[in-house]
Order: C-alpha cells, then sequence, then structure tokens
C-alpha cells in the first residue's frame, strides 16, 4: 500500500472517530468501543502495511479494550 493510500486511509478513519465521538445517543461504553475499533483498525494496518487481516485484527482488539475500559 502507499503512503498516499495509507494518508487516506489513516485521515478517513480519523474522520469516522471524531464523528462517532460526538454522538449524543451513545453510551460511554458504545463510543468507547467504537474509538477503540476505530484506533485499533488504523494502528493495525499502519503496522502491517495495510493488509485485511492487520486492519480487522487490531480493529478487533481495539474495539475489546475500548468496551472494557471504563
Amino acid at each position: 500500500m502507499s503512503t498516499l493510500h495509507r494518508f487516506t486511509y489513516s485521515a478517513l478513519m480519523v474522520g469516522l472517530l471524531v464523528s462517532l465521538s460526538g454522538c449524543p445517543s451513545m453510551s460511554t461504553q458504545g463510543r468507547n468501543t467504537a474509538i477503540g475499533a476505530g484506533v485499533g483498525a488504523v494502528g493495525g494496518a499502519v503496522l502491517t502495511g495495510g493488509s485485511t487481516m492487520g486492519t480487522v485484527g487490531g480493529a478487533a482488539i481495539g474495539g475489546i479494550i475500548g468496551h472494557e475500559t471504563k
């Protein structure tokens, strides 16, 4: 994955995180889960060079950590 693609993907994920973090109807736990999944997806994509498995795995791990955060 090229640097431009990584940057574009990361920018989209950050935009999604910002929009989700402002949802007033979401519970704190739901918001933390969504933010954790987004951050994990970006981290997984960056660490694995944009592989699908790295992105999905990062999202899953980040979502679990976000869900358990109080």
